[in-house]
């Protein structure tokens, strides 16, 4: 069998980071596991932020993540590349730079090899795209194919960036469109249009690269990047790391048209209604229409940087962040908290 027959997400239960374990139910996971205390722990477990980071030295502190999922894409090369910009977008969104890689790997015995290789190949470009190094890894079989890495980068510790640190008034700027989940969805089903296809393999294959290049150019109080969660669920994150609330203009918000018209039909990720699960007591919906809800439930794979950005850089920075990302959002704005819900859509 061709790498190119190999029809991977009909292997896997779940696609990308729909497969992520609910927000919610990850919480109550960790729930009692003692933090030990350390000075240069900078951004733990606990924090429910992207990734750890550790401080080395004054200069230098260490970022560490790991993400991996099943099969978003059937070609294999393809997945790898997808699998390895979102494992790598964790250390952009803590204002890092990506170094040292690990693959992690879970393959189905029957898999024929040039897929295999195949899917490493496209996560090895894409990390050296990055600017990094695949030093190693490990692998194992399983019965549904899974990829992912292992990425260790760095950060200056006064220039580290979290997902708490946003502030009344502060912009809200996002750099990719909304849909992936499903559009994702619909593909497994063979209901997507092969040109939203087309488009949404190439977002999910864009590096947050240059916008975390772009983004510690100006004064950015607090970043994440959206993914299994969605856009509700990791500003939900923010507002309460930050003690903040958040106002969503959703008519601000880039949705890949083809998504909204599918979930418009009622086809959506089961990833989705975690989502909600979790943040939708959270979220005051105000006039926005159901399927846009949806879709800003909708679990995003290798999706965009989500800022809250100081109201006197937003301007220069939206600016400098149009040429370089996707889609260059200015989405909303942080305002002090007034108890109950954290998120208003207007």
């Amino acid at each position: 069998m061709a790498e190119n027959e190999v029809k991977l997400t009909k292997l896997a239960k779940c696609a990308g980071c729909g497969a992520k374990v609910g927000a919610g139910t990850l919480a109550r996971l960790l729930e009692g596991i003692r933090v030990h205390e350390d000075p240069n722990l900078l951004v733990g477990f606990d924090r429910s932020d992207d990734a750890s980071v550790y401080k080395l030295s004054q200069d230098l502190a260490l970022v560490q993540t790991v993400d991996f999922f099943p099969p978003i894409a059937d070609d294999p090369y393809l997945f790898g590349q997808i699998a390895a910009a979102n494992a790598l977008s964790d250390v952009y969104a803590m204002g890092g730079e990506p170094k040292l890689c690990l693959n992690i790997m879970a393959v189905p015995k029957d898999m024929p090899p040039e897929a295999v290789h195949a899917l490493l190949r496209g996560g090895y470009d894409k990390v050296y795209e990055a600017g990094a190094l695949i030093t190693g890894g490990h692998s194992i079989l399983d019965d549904e194919p899974k990829y992912g890495l292992a990425v260790t980068g760095f950060v200056h510790p006064d220039r580290m960036l979290t997902n708490s640190g946003a502030k009344p008034g502060d912009a809200l700027l996002f750099t990719k469109p909304i849909g992936i989940g499903v559009l994702t969805t619909a593909a497994k089903a063979d209901l997507a249009p092969p040109q939203a296809m087309e488009r949404g393999h190439k977002l999910m294959t864009t590096l947050n690269k240059a916008a975390r290049d772009v983004m510690v150019q100006y004064r950015v109080h607090a970043c994440t990047d959206v993914t299994g969660f969605g856009l509700l669920g990791h500003g939900l994150e923010m507002a309460q790391g930050s003690g903040v609330e958040l106002e969503i203009d959703v008519g601000a918000v880039d949705f890949i048209p083809e998504a909204a018209e599918l979930a418009r039909m009622g086809i959506l990720p089961e990833g989705m209604y975690r989502n909600r699960s979790f943040a939708g007591d959270s979220v005051d919906p105000g006039t926005a229409e159901l399927w846009q809800q949806d879709l800003l439930y909708d679990p995003q794979t290798s999706g965009g940087l989500l800022m809250a950005v100081d109201p006197e850089d937003a301007e220069a920075l939206y600016e400098a962040l149009r040429p370089a990302v996707p889609s260059a959002q200015r989405i909303g704005t942080v305002r002090e908290y007034q108890g109950g819900r954290r998120i208003f859509l207007k």
